[in-house]
């Protein structure tokens, strides 16, 4: 078998993959479809009956407050990586933005907003609570007053304590701790001051209008989210809409939405047995999806207060906080909200090695260039043995050639004779594939990294590279921006920036050392695989290219190398 096959069918493969993900992933509404103006509708708190394996009357839809709501309340609140307020008007947590992060590479543009009111285009927020079997009991709902200290403020060192008296003998209070970076407690109590005792279920849920998914290659899962019994559980958008709701219980667990850098998500005490469920309805037009947790219910004797803490996580997905948060509070399998796909075990290893890199370097760009000159060291014992084969192919060309002008009538007969060529000459046409087929796992995993950790996002290069996560911003259109004019987007499919011409460039060269095939219809599609490859990569990260560019930029010094080396020893070989 001739090794120019299995190298086309790789990189075609590789070619059909990213192209796959590139015009063939799910892309962000127009924004004309979102209809901001559409009424929004509450939560739906969930019933204790609506889940399997549990015991309780049928139809238990949660008794609430009917109490008039007064105008809403706010409370700030401030932490050195969260802004934002605390609705009093159902203790809910709906303004959420997060202060490191902005939304363009200007310094001066509007923070990343999370979390968002419900009279907002894109309402997003998080409710909390408790249903009862018994309807006759009054619960605080979406339009409760809850009551706090004057002046109250909610900071990484300042708790907010709300409490709202039923009127029937309960009180409850909800108490509330914001660490400094993204994590709330929310411990909620009731105190049952009546003659009877009370059972009470308490939920927590996070609500999202409208399908929203990122509008890159669709290489970040974007959606409901959770973790149940050690293992993480994601329900698409779609997939929901068609059944409406999908249920999981475990004992802990946390339930919520992830975008490709920022997660809104609730749990419970890792210890207590719940109930999540992912749902979907159609709320005026719009798409309303919930996310919510159900805890084993709490009975409250006469005189008796019962307590139960939960979370909120509302910020960006970094891995290592992530990581943190698993440990305690013992969220479990936190850091798999962030999608680092099929190749996991490759993906985050390489990222934290990325990560220390930075960490010495200073520069992500420069990190790159750094772990791939790793990765080129680890497998140059076999590199070098592609190149001495690639050398020893390369020496078999004339003879090749002489066989199949010979056989040419005869494919059988031109096999066997190219097959017993390879065996007296001791070449293996296949041993030159393994780099390339290593390369693919290394790449992909190179890929999901640029594509889904927070770190690279707005991350710098030199030149004109101002964040690696995005593509090259320049375009051969306009001669990389000395023209001034923007590219049309007709155009856009032929608008390739310096670094991906750099990396065909690249390729092109290395392609050019290796011994070229002897059939020309192979020749001319190794001719095109640098121009292929080139227009494939163009819309990706920049970090991913220049990746590629200088990995090959050191295969072709590695394999110039070699070739003189192997000149050299072939021209003394001659002489002795």
């Amino acid at each position: 078998m001739d090794s120019r096959n299995t190298i086309v069918a790789i990189i075609l493969s590789i070619a059909i993959l990213l192209g796959w993900e590139l015009f063939f992933s799910p892309k962000a509404p127009p924004p004309g479809e979102q209809t901001a103006d559409a009424p929004a509708t509450n939560a739906v708190p969930p019933k204790p009956g609506d889940a399997p394996g549990v015991s309780a009357p049928a139809a238990m839809a949660p008794a609430t407050d009917t109490t008039p709501a007064a105008p809403a309340r706010r409370v700030r609140i401030t932490t050195p990586h969260v802004h934002g307020s605390l609705s009093l008007t159902g203790g809910r947590f709906d303004d959420i933005t997060l202060a490191n992060y902005r939304e363009t590479l200007d310094t001066a543009s509007p923070e990343i907003v999370l979390l968002a009111p419900q009279d907002t285009p894109h309402p997003y927020y998080s409710e909390w609570g408790w249903i009862a079997s018994d309807s006759t009991v009054a619960l605080p709902g979406p339009t409760t007053d809850w009551a706090a200290t004057p002046d109250a403020v909610l900071t990484e060192t300042t708790p907010l304590v709300l409490t709202w008296d039923n009127g029937q003998g309960l009180v409850f209070t909800r108490t509330i701790r914001a660490d400094k970076e993204y994590l709330f407690t929310v411990e909620q109590s009731v105190a049952n001051g009546g003659d009877k005792p009370v059972t009470l279920y308490p939920y927590s849920l996070v609500v999202r209008f409208d399908v929203h998914e990122s509008k890159g290659m669709g290489m970040a899962f974007e959606g409901p989210i959770g973790a149940f019994n050690d293992a993480s559980k994601e329900v698409s958008y779609k997939d929901l809409k068609k059944k409406s709701s999908d249920t999981a219980e475990s004992v802990g667990g946390w339930i919520g939405f992830s975008d490709k850098y920022w997660l809104a998500a609730v749990a419970f005490d890792p210890t207590v047995k719940v109930t999540g469920t992912y749902r979907h309805a159609d709320a005026g037009g719009r798409d309303r999806f919930q996310t919510d947790l159900r805890a084993d219910p709490i009975t409250a004797q006469p005189g008796e207060t019962k307590s139960i803490k939960g979370y909120l996580f509302s910020g960006a997905k970094e891995l290592e906080l992530l990581d943190a948060y698993s440990k305690d509070p013992g969220l479990m399998r936190f850091d798999r909200a962030i999608d680092f796909g099929w190749y996991w075990f490759l993906t985050i290893p390489f990222f934290k090695l990325l990560r220390w890199l930075h960490s010495v370097i200073g520069n992500f760009g420069i990190a790159i260039l750094a772990f791939s000159t790793i990765v080129r060291i680890l497998m140059f014992p076999i590199a070098n043995k592609q190149f001495s084969t690639m050398n020893k192919m390369k020496r078999l060309q004339p003879e090749m050639k002489r066989l199949q002008e010979r056989h040419a009538n005869d494919r059988p007969k031109l096999n066997q004779e190219l097959m017993e060529l390879y065996k007296r000459e001791k070449a293996n046409p296949l041993a030159g594939c393994l780099p390339i087929v290593i390369q693919i796992p290394v790449f992909y995993a190179l890929y999901k990294v640029l594509s889904v950790t927070i770190e690279m996002r707005h991350a710098p290069f030199y030149g004109w590279v101002h964040d690696l996560s995005a593509p090259d911003p320049t375009s051969v259109l306009n001669l990389f921006g000395l023209l001034p004019y923007d590219i049309p987007s007709f155009l856009t499919f032929a608008s390739i920036g310096a670094w991906p011409l750099i990396m065909g460039v690249t390729m092109f060269m290395q392609q050019r050392l290796s011994p070229q095939p002897a059939d020309p219809m192979q020749a001319r599609i190794m001719m095109l695989m640098p121009v292929v490859i080139t227009f494939v990569l163009a819309p990706y990260a920049a970090g991913l290219v220049i990746y590629w560019a200088w990995s090959n930029t050191l295969g072709i010094l590695q394999q110039w190398v070699l070739l003189k080396r192997g000149e050299r020893a072939e021209a003394k070989a001659k002489t002795t």
